[in-house]
């Protein structure tokens, strides 16, 4: 009886090998991080028809191998899960690898408004932009040029005045428009702002100076992009996939879908040409029927690659951008604005508590983008509403996106209601800097992202890359939790920092259960999926401040190579 009781165990655990099997392929000479509490490393991995079938010592793992067995010797390096994607937009990072890049430093070359304008130049001479009319730049960010400010109209003017310029904040929140793309977009001095979005003006205060905020900025783009067919809309979402591959990452999200995108995906899906696993919400911030929902896709299960897993509610916008709704002022505010403001919602108090009664009377998982402290008391207070007359629902995993200025007091209610954080921890190197000098002051920007105290809670959270926004680097996600240092060299909020263990977690297992996927991926054992990244060096062997310095060799989806390193 206790050998049987063991044998289950080992079962539940996931170590229990399946004897009598022949490994396709079997990896062994490097160090295998297994994310395993129960195992936590191991020698080598068998696999079979893109599962595991076993973990273990090289001994016990030579019992599944025969002459057919494929050996990889991974020659000193480290095999881990495939990253699980905590938050992003897959597609959206196909469109910025088909735009103009307008990052700064380290991911580009960009410090200044002449830089943007010499790139775009030089953009407009691309086969893209020349084919569709539109010279589109993705990822400006004033807190890293050296005017502090965004490009207006007028200088935008100066890469053309026939064609449409326009250019999105890293954040994505925001954008800036040339004349002509502002023509197109239909936004003139007698426009007046939207609910949830602004229209910056020049001095005589009507005129549109060409950055648009939010709900304008969105709607305002849809206008401006050109008319695409389902090839250039597959090609974007492969180049996203792609570029995820690259990265490591097995399992993407497509956080906050349009029915265009969906369909995108759910056509690759049936053609069986999904490169990584993708898991999509459908956005309901504008639209309570979200498309896809009533088909075969709205599963706990992927099929081909693909799902729909729940939806999206957007209820701010960006720190960086300084449109997140905060409960405090920004400590330097927006120019033009008042010393007390403090972003804005991206809906009224009425439709975030409809939209969340919703979810819970649909029975729909959903995730909330929060910034600001303010928007998550409008999320956590439409939970609280929904719970009582609906009840707290079977396993709910609904998430807050973000949680950049979550408080104390909102992790304890998140706690006690299931509420996932996902937390956008690279913030503290993107831009921990301006955070400190002009988002939120010192007090205040060395808590941002606060994962050591969800850990004291004992909460499972995930981090992301929030792609495009920035790119999707699970490697620059460990280095800046672990360390939170700023591109300046500053550490923002030592107490908040998580040990390497944690912060794998984070970037796998735990950002598999956010999804439901724990049982499938996010960790090496048996039966999960065969999704691994091999990595230069194993994460828990160096000093900390050289996980930045990691490099993604080669990803592993179901046992097949998605990605080799050049």
């Amino acid at each position: 009886m206790k050998h049987v009781i063991f044998l289950i165990t080992l079962a539940i655990i996931g170590t229990i090998p399946v004897y009598g099997q022949v490994a396709d392929k079997v990896f062994l000479g490097g160090s295998i991080v297994t994310v395993n509490d129960a195992k936590p490393f191991a020698d080598a991995v068998a696999i079979k028809d893109g599962k595991i079938l076993a973990v273990g010592s090289k001994e016990e793992i030579a019992k599944f191998q025969n002459a057919k067995t494929e050996i990889v010797d991974l020659a000193g390096r480290s095999l881990l899960p495939g990253f699980v994607d905590g938050h992003g937009h897959c597609f959206g990072t196909g469109l910025q690898a088909a735009s103009a890049n307008l990052l700064a430093p380290p991911d580009y070359t960009i410090t200044d408004i002449p830089g943007i304008i010499a790139e775009l130049k030089k953009y407009a001479k691309s086969e893209t932009a020349v084919k569709h009319g539109l010279i589109l730049g993705f990822g400006y960010d004033e807190a890293q040029l050296k005017e502090q400010r965004p490009p207006n109209r007028h200088e935008l003017d100066e890469v053309s005045k026939d064609i449409p310029v326009y250019i999105i904040h890293q954040s994505s929140h925001l954008g800036a428009g040339n004349t002509k793309a502002l023509e197109i977009a239909g936004i003139t001095a007698e426009t007046k702002n939207p609910v949830g979005g602004v229209i910056r003006r020049e001095k005589d205060g009507k005129t549109p100076e060409g950055v648009l905020e939010e709900t304008i900025h969105y709607a305002s783009l849809m206008k401006i992009m050109p008319r695409m067919g389902q090839a250039e809309f597959d090609g974007l979402a492969q180049a996203g996939m792609k570029l995820y591959a690259a990265n490591g990452y097995t399992t993407a999200q497509e956080g906050r879908a349009i029915a265009s995108v969906d369909q995108c995906w759910m056509r690759l899906a049936d053609k069986k040409e999904m490169l990584i696993d993708v898991i999509s919400y459908p956005d309901i911030s504008g639209n309570e029927n979200p498309f896809g929902l009533d088909s075969k896709w709205y599963s706990k299960t992927t099929t081909n690659g693909y799902r729909i897993a729940g939806v999206k509610i957007s209820l701010d916008g960006s720190p960086q951008g300084k449109t997140a709704f905060l409960s405090q002022p920004y400590f330097i505010p927006p120019h033009g604005s008042p010393s007390n403001f403090r972003g804005y919602a991206a809906m009224l108090d009425q439709d975030v508590d409809r939209k969340v009664a919703l979810c819970y009377e649909k029975g729909w998982q959903f995730i909330a983008h929060c910034n600001g402290d303010a928007a998550g008391d409008l999320m956590l207070g439409a939970v609280k509403d929904a719970r009582e007359k609906f009840g707290p629902g079977n396993d709910r995993r609904d998430v807050m996106i973000h949680c950049q200025t979550v408080r104390e007091d909102q992790l304890d209610m998140m706690k006690e209601y299931g509420i996932i954080p996902s937390m956008f921890g690279m913030h503290c190197f993107y831009w921990g800097d301006w955070h400190r000098d002009s988002v939120l002051g010192a007090t205040r920007a060395e808590r941002i992202s606060p994962a050591r105290s969800a850990m004291r809670r004992g909460m499972i959270f995930s981090q992301h890359h929030d792609a495009p926004v920035a790119m999707p680097s699970a490697i620059r996600i460990l280095s800046s939790v672990v360390t939170r240092r700023t591109r300046s060299g500053d550490i923002l909020g030592a107490e908040q920092c998580i040990p390497v263990d944690a912060a794998i977690k984070s970037i796998t297992l735990w950002a598999a259960y956010q999804h439901y996927e724990e049982a499938t991926r996010g960790s090496i054992e048996v039966g999960k999926l065969a999704d691994f990244v091999v990595l230069d060096k194993n994460p828990h062997s160096i000093p900390i401040e050289e996980l930045a310095n990691l490099k993604v060799l080669q990803t592993i989806k179901e046992g097949n190579t998605i990605f080799t390193a050049r």
